[in-house]
């Protein structure tokens, strides 16, 4: 078992001017961490102000009061105390993040394993699912929640443990070209493709579109890397043939015979929808017991399994790890409420593909009533409608009562409130014998309905 170092990687600023082309202003300074965030800056860390909606330079001196050593500035009356003076602090962060890539930590084998992570659903899950499992055998730092953008990414590089070697990189897109300019920053050594899905479909116009953008990942990873990939998925398993490095592919016991280096099998749940399988691997078959919920985590857990294998994991090791892994919050939750009724938070987002596992986890509770609260499935561009009204018509089918707050796509076979608090009051008294699943896009942000389930 590796040991937990706290410390971040030292960064001095006179050190950083020349290498993401800024200048000093005040006196010299180390930092370890950043943020772009003035609310949660660490002491000792670097504040990144950043222009978007609201401009990160009003922020400066809130930072610098609740610790910031540092900060970047694009504005050269902006200063207070240590800076440095960048033409987009943006640009600056990705370049601070590139050279904290540099600076990670050599394992036993001479390198610093970097594992990507993408895919239309599943992403996050398979990340954090990846870092409890390599986490078991050596010091491990991932993304925290869904940082996964153009700022995410390089502040979780920036924010990498002292002594770290290996990091958990997921990597979101919403356009063709934008997983490719996170793999310049981080230099992935492992790539994992999850699933190509009808997932922000309304920004890349098609599946097939979305799978370009995935595969970038895949054409990043170099020759003496590993490509890992989902062999239950066609447009996934296709990414083979963009790939120059060694291709290892996991799957279900339907997925192609011979075709899959790490198969689930005898796939089960138990009460509270946690999987437990058989693992069938090239070191060998294990049984495997997830804490996590949902028979569709079988295929993310098969895909940490992989990964840690890819970077010389033994395989107990992993299959302990991955046993205690917890996900981030609001990701097929199961709890039961005070009621007695059990409740299936998996309130982060949704799609057609993840809102289908997630109605088919609710269907295998032993209960006598299951009801669904869903909210919007957004960005799915003209297809949209008919996929709401798809998804209400199979809950329907399986005979679950489905609530939609705010949602009018789902149409007139479902029962239609505007808030939450009209969902609350259409729910009624639930109890024992009731299964509640809540989930809906982050727009909705029906996890505000969970804790008033009583």
């Amino acid at each position: 078992m590796a040991s937990r170092h706290t410390v971040v990687v030292q960064h001095t600023l006179s050190e950083l001017a020349s290498q993401i082309d800024g200048e000093l202003r005040g006196p010299d300074a180390t930092f370890d961490g950043a943020s772009i965030d003035s609310r949660t800056i660490a002491e000792g860390a670097l504040f990144v102000p950043i222009v978007a909606e609201r401009d990160g330079h009003d922020f400066i001196e809130t930072a610098v009061a609740g610790g910031a050593v540092a900060h970047l500035t694009s504005e050269p009356n902006r200063v207070f105390g240590s800076a440095l003076l960048v033409a987009d602090t943006a640009t600056a962060l990705s370049a601070l993040g590139s050279i904290s890539r540099d600076r990670l930590a050599v394992n036993d084998s001479g390198r610093s394993d970097v594992i990507g992570v993408t895919g239309s659903v599943g992403k996050t899950s398979v990340k954090d699912l990846i870092a409890a499992t390599i986490g078991a055998d050596r010091l491990t730092h991932a993304n925290p929640a869904s940082f996964n953008n153009e700022l995410g990414l390089p502040l979780t590089l920036v924010n990498t443990p002292d002594g770290a070697e290996t990091v958990v990189l997921e990597m979101g897109a919403r356009g063709v070209g934008h997983i490719a300019s996170l793999c310049a920053i981080g230099r992935p050594t492992v790539g994992v493709v999850t699933r190509v899905a009808e997932a922000h479909t309304e920004l890349f116009g098609s599946l097939e579109g979305v799978a370009q953008a995935k595969g970038e990942l895949i054409e990043a990873i170099p020759a003496d890397g590993v490509a890992i990939l989902n062999a239950d998925d066609p447009y996934v398993a296709a990414m083979r043939d963009r790939a120059s490095a060694t291709v290892l592919t996991y799957g279900s016991e339907s997925a192609a015979a011979g075709a899959v280096d790490v198969r689930v099998a005898d796939l089960e749940l138990d009460d509270e929808l946690r999987p437990r399988f058989t693992i069938n691997t090239p070191n060998g078959s294990r049984s495997v017991r997830l804490n996590v919920s949902g028979a569709h985590m079988a295929s993310n857990a098969a895909a940490a399994i992989t990964a840690a294998l890819a970077v010389g994991v033994d395989l107990d090791v992993a299959i302990a790890g991955i046993g205690g892994a917890r996900l981030s919050a609001l990701r097929m939750d199961v709890t039961t409420a005070a009621s007695g009724a059990t409740v299936i938070n998996d309130a982060y987002n949704a799609n057609p593909t993840s809102m289908r596992a997630a109605l088919a986890a609710l269907t295998t509770l032993d209960v006598q009533r299951r009801i669904a609260v869903l909210g919007v499935m957004a960005e799915l561009g003209t297809d949209g409608d008919s996929d709401h009204r798809a998804i209400a018509a199979e809950a329907g089918e399986a005979g679950i009562r489905v609530i939609a707050v705010d949602a009018p796509a789902y149409g007139v076979a479902v029962e239609h409130v505007d808030s939450v608090d009209s969902a609350l009051a259409a729910l009624g008294d639930v109890g024992s014998g009731d299964a509640v699943l809540v989930k809906g896009s982050r727009v909705a942000q029906l996890e505000r309905l969970v804790p008033r389930l009583s």
